[in-house]
């Protein structure tokens, strides 16, 4: 059960977070544009804000209530999870399922929170280095080399055996 301390407590880590979201946008409107500085701001205040459960306030107030609540995020985040990962052999966005049973996981436990952060940056990250042109280029160059490699083997089996599948060569 939540004492009057812990919503106290929790309170003046908001209002923190506030303040230093406030200050950090001040500040670098002195610098920079105020719509970059303040995305920035508002993204490090994310960064550095506590985890914190996103039941309603009546189910936390009642710790079995919010234990069952926490079971039940736990059991559909886990459920779309386990059909992402069908869906990597089956046909389906699989990635992006389990990504939303994380994102799930995510509203109630600290640990999904910090595992979907993780794993925002990295993707962020790939797509910067994905869209740098040296890349793109080495990407394009390295296709295209597989494709016609592929184009040659193809183009000497039909040469060679003509439209026979390989399961149904006789010596020949």
């Amino acid at each position: 059960m939540n004492t009057g301390s812990d919503r106290g407590t929790n309170q003046s880590a908001a209002d923190a977070t506030t303040s230093s979201t406030g200050a950090g946008s001040a500040a670098g409107t002195a610098g920079e544009s105020g719509a970059e500085s303040g995305a920035t701001s508002a993204a490090e205040a994310a960064e550095q804000t506590p985890h914190v459960s996103k039941a309603p306030a009546f189910i936390k107030a009642n710790k079995s209530l919010h234990l069952s609540w926490q079971v039940g995020v736990f059991i559909v985040g886990l459920a779309v999870i386990a059909a992402g990962i069908a869906m990597l052999v089956l046909p389906g966005p699989g990635w992006v399922a389990i990504f939303a049973g994380l994102a799930i996981w995510a509203t109630e436990f600290a640990w999904a929170h910090l595992v979907l952060r993780w794993t925002k940056r990295k993707v962020t990250e790939a797509a910067q280095k994905a869209l740098d042109p040296k890349v793109r280029r080495r990407n394009l160059i390295l296709t295209t080399t597989g494709l016609v490699i592929a184009a040659a083997l193809i183009g000497f089996y039909l040469w060679k055996y003509g439209l026979v599948l390989p399961w149904d060569l006789k010596d020949q």
